[in-house]
């Protein structure tokens, strides 16, 4: 598969009260064009700082990035900011709780310059089909909708400046088991609709098993262990990743499986 993101010896210090905390040190992989890769650790793992340096919202230290075989600079060009996008944890941080959805979805379009003027009504209505919502929500804020609803409006508004790479930083960590499997399900079928690459970044491996092509585990700013999601769940190499998938939590057996069974053919 093609190289879409490469990482070489990535670190990151940053200065807390006079002294120096090393949250990244020598970190490298890549990331696969059409694959999700996720990133997972405990809290202070490095998993959020690698990428916040991702998305450019912090440099690195030491080590560089490349996209698509071109060097990611802190200072990202316009194309970079478009290509790569962010999916946040809670949508109303990113959404503007005084702007209608639709309003959000256009201004997207209109930073990027993305198709004319007179069809980007248009455009908003079609993201929103497209992630599962009534065109009708245009009008609708962020706070009359419910959590669920709100986070398919920010993956519509990362899909809207025609982004190639997304990061995904704990996109279902705030919702219920039942429509995190219905969130979980539609970012699965657009990345194969539009053949977009994931970083889902998680702390819990409950869902990854759900999501992942492969898992990348971070303790303590390194890189531990990295591979493919079903080898690594069998048979980890590192104590640490053990230690992380005997911790992940048991839901009951209905909740499992109705779960279950809306990921596989989307019913209830």
């Amino acid at each position: 598969m093609t190289v879409l993101l490469s990482i070489r010896d990535v670190s990151k210090e940053f200065s807390v009260n006079g002294r120096k905390v090393q949250a990244l040190d020598g970190v490298s992989f890549d990331v696969l064009e059409g694959e999700c890769l996720a990133i997972v650790g405990e809290s202070g793992s490095g998993k959020s700082t690698i990428a916040n340096i991702i998305l450019g919202i912090y440099g690195a230290s030491a080590g560089s990035l490349a996209f698509k075989g071109t060097e990611l600079t802190a200072a990202r060009t316009k194309d970079h900011r478009r290509a790569i996008q962010l999916v946040q944890q809670n949508p109303l941080s990113s959404l503007n709780p005084r702007r209608p959805v639709g309003a959000s979805l256009r201004l997207a379009l209109d930073v990027h310059g993305i198709g004319d003027k007179a069809g980007r009504a248009g455009r908003t209505e079609e993201l929103l089909e497209e992630v599962g919502l009534p065109k009708e929500f245009r009008t609708r804020s962020p706070s009359a909708l419910s959590g669920g609803q709100r986070q398919r409006v920010a993956i519509a508004r990362a899909l809207a400046c025609q982004s190639e790479l997304v990061v995904l930083d704990e996109p279902t960590s705030a919702l219920d088991v039942l429509v995190q499997a219905r969130v979980l399900r539609l970012l699965k079928a657009l990345k194969d609709k539009r053949g977009l690459t994931y970083i889902f970044i998680t702390h819990d491996l409950s869902v990854v098993r759900n999501i992942a092509d492969r898992v990348a585990v971070f303790e303590r700013g390194r890189l531990v262990e990295i591979g493919e999601t079903e080898a690594l769940f069998a048979g980890p190499r590192n104590s640490y990743t053990r230690r992380l998938i005997g911790a992940v939590p048991v839901v009951s057996h209905e909740e499992a499986a109705l779960r279950d069974r809306i990921m596989e053919n989307g019913n209830a």
